[in-house]
């Protein structure tokens, strides 16, 4: 596919796109890399390269998420670095 190139105009929102540059910015590459990188992995996989979606998570899900998050911020529940002391714990 290399070749003649061509150029294209594409509608962005102003903040969208300045945050879009930032982050390529830092992983070395223009926006004009990252949309090619984005074209070329859509022909390879025949679609879109990633799941689009309109579900939202459900009340269960919702609630196992705010969970998670309030035992995160909590200094006294215990965490473990490695599944050692984990499984220790569990077995005891």
């Amino acid at each position: 596919m290399a070749g003649t190139t061509t150029n294209i105009s594409i509608r962005m929102d102003a903040e969208l796109k300045s945050a879009a540059e930032e982050l390529y910015s830092e992983l070395g590459m223009n926006l004009s890399t990252a949309f090619n990188i984005f074209v070329r992995q859509s022909l390879r996989e025949g679609g879109i390269p990633f799941k689009i979606t309109t579900e939202t998570p459900n009340k269960e899900t919702v609630a196992a998420m705010l969970e998670a998050e309030r035992i995160a911020k909590d200094s006294s529940v215990k965490g473990y670095n490695n599944m050692d002391d984990l499984i220790a714990d569990l077995e005891a």
